[in-house]
């Protein structure tokens, strides 16, 4: 596919954002505007799995006062994924 150049401008505050966002995700700013074009214009030239949406959704880690073992600890599972009028209390 040929690539076309083009020329913007953005406030220096968004500029900021970007060159610090690169630099966290190690990617190109050009590279992170090409991701943000394709996100708004809704045509993604890749699939990102759920994983990846929900950590860009802000939704990774977004439980407050749960427990650190979550996710891991076996008591935490008791009725997982039964109806609630049928959970042990």
């Amino acid at each position: 596919m040929a690539s076309h150049r083009i020329t913007i401008r953005i406030p220096e505050t968004l500029e900021q954002r970007l060159r610090s966002r690169s630099r966290i995700k190690g990617q190109t700013e050009s590279d992170l505007v090409r991701e943000a074009l394709e996100n708004y214009l809704g045509h993604s030239s890749k699939e990102r799995s759920a994983y990846e949406l929900a950590r860009e959704a802000g939704l990774i880690g977004s439980v407050k006062r749960a427990p650190k073992d979550l996710s891991s600890n076996r008591r935490h599972f008791e009725g997982f994924g039964e109806p609630s009028s049928e959970r042990k209390r």
